[in-house]
């Protein structure tokens, strides 16, 4: 079960000559996104800054995903964005979040079918807190969860102690 043996039909268990770090890496392998991917937290790209920051307190989240009429992703808001907003003159609850937002190309998605190692060098090349998982269709990307650290780490907690 450690993966240190093996066993063979008329052989018998012999050793796999496999390391714990070649064993990890193989478990790594077999997580994917939907098994640890949690709801996202979805907001429309016509509400105000305003409402935008409420929602991050209210959900208690570091990232809202902007979509259009249509439920496609069009931005991301993150706390970055919200507080480079909030410094300044301006009136949150006049300025819409389409001003504000990360806009596609320059949003990294993810697949629920993706490799979560995959997912996690992702968030650590691009420096961000989380990924949206999104579902590709005709008409665009709808946003089906999101990946975050916290996801990401709850999954080696759980393989560390084997529950996976």
């Amino acid at each position: 079960m450690a993966g240190y043996l093996d066993a063979r039909p008329r052989v018998g268990y012999f050793y796999t000559g496999k390391t714990g770090a070649q064993l990890l890496t193989e478990n790594l392998n077999k997580i994917f996104v939907r098994d640890y991917q949690s709801l996202p937290v979805v907001v429309n790209e016509n509400i105000s800054v305003y409402d935008a920051i409420v929602s991050v307190f209210l959900e208690d989240v570091g990232t809202l995903y902007v979509v259009d009429e249509n439920s496609h992703l069009v931005g991301v808001l993150s706390r970055k964005d919200l507080l480079r907003a909030s410094i300044g003159k301006q009136e949150l609850s006049a300025l819409p979040v389409n001003i504000i937002m990360t806009r596609m190309p320059n949003i990294t998605y993810c697949e629920k079918d993706d490799m979560l190692i995959d997912v996690a060098k992702k968030l650590i090349d691009k420096q961000i807190d989380s990924l949206p998982v999104v579902k590709v269709t005709d008409q665009g990307l709808e946003v089906t969860g999101r990946i975050t650290k916290t996801n990401i780490t709850k999954a080696f907690v759980a393989l560390v102690d084997g529950d996976l």
